[in-house]
């Protein structure tokens, strides 16, 4: 398993997307929504995965998911992902959520989560993924 609290943490992998978080996606705390989190994670290990994959993938579980910090209105979230397994069909994805919040200046993880992706085909039946070169 990859350690959450690190002593000088840095991101895993490589970055995939970056957003603002939007007061439209809060909770009734005020705090940035965890599903909406959790969506663009998939989003973000998705686009990754379907690069390992050649092509079309489908997220098939999250293995374990792991919320640190609360996430501010406004904070410019990154999305990093590191392929950690490559089986014959499937695809295990460590995405890590990194915040830069714009009003405490602090870069700090604010959550990760191992996705598992599955190679499809065109008609949604498992395919294997190619070789890498």
């Amino acid at each position: 398993m990859i350690e959450l609290e690190q002593e000088d943490p840095i991101p895993q992998g490589d970055l995939a997307l970056q957003i603002t978080a939007l007061p439209r996606e809060t909770n009734g705390f005020g705090d940035i929504f965890g599903g909406w989190l959790v969506a663009q994670m998939d989003l973000a290990g998705t686009a990754m995965a379907s690069k390992v994959a050649g092509g079309r993938v489908a997220t098939v579980a999250i293995d374990r998911m792991a919320f640190l910090v609360p996430v501010a209105v406004g904070a410019q979230l990154s999305f990093y992902t590191q392929a950690l397994e490559i089986g014959r069909s499937s695809i295990r994805m460590l995405v890590e959520v990194w915040s830069d919040d714009p009003l405490s200046s602090e870069w700090r993880k604010v959550t990760e989560a191992v996705f598992v992706f599955v190679a499809i085909d065109g008609s949604g039946r498992t395919r294997p993924v190619p070789p890498r070169r």
